[in-house]
């Protein structure tokens, strides 16, 4: 069998051939693997919170749900092998994935958001996130140009997303 022909498609293996797969391929067999202590051939969703550890620190690879679980681990290698990237991150909510991609800008960057959004983005942008130093400037994003306006030396990211409920 070849690397492509395998059922064992990590990220790594991802970066290393798989890219040859097509898409209908990947979204069917990305990221499962056999499991090891039952057989099954796709992952089990796993509903535990707690991993059983033999010491402090010392663990099979999991010691807590909120931090990692191999059913949130198969989903998200099954992202980096469809998007050919490194790394898939899986979010409990659109909120937390919004959170965490405006954790990677620092006080003083500047956001141009559209002016229509989920109002939970909306409030974490300015009852949050504003106060850390973080600028946003609402456009209409559905003209480019009022995008390609607002842009300055601080701008370091275009939030899209759809529009609010009709």
């Amino acid at each position: 069998m070849s690397k492509n022909d395998s059922n064992s498609h990590s990220p790594q293996d991802a970066a290393q051939g798989d890219r040859g797969m097509k898409l209908a391929t990947k979204f069917i067999h990305a990221g499962a693997e056999p499991d090891p202590g039952t057989g099954a051939i796709m992952t089990p969703i796993f509903q535990t919170s707690t991993y059983v550890q033999e010491a402090p620190g010392k663990n099979k690879g999991y010691e807590y749900a909120r931090s990692q679980n191999p059913t949130r681990k198969a989903l998200e290698d099954a992202y980096a092998i469809i998007e050919n990237a490194k790394f898939g991150l899986a979010f409990g909510s659109g909120v937390a994935a919004t959170d965490a991609v405006i954790k990677l800008l620092n006080p003083g960057d500047e956001v141009i958001a559209a002016n229509d959004m989920y109002g939970g983005s909306y409030r974490l942008f300015t009852k949050v996130w504003e106060r850390y130093g973080i600028t946003f400037k609402y456009v209409d994003t559905t003209n480019p140009a009022n995008v390609l306006a607002a842009v300055t030396a601080s701008t370091k990211l275009v939030w899209l997303e759809t529009p609010t409920n009709p």
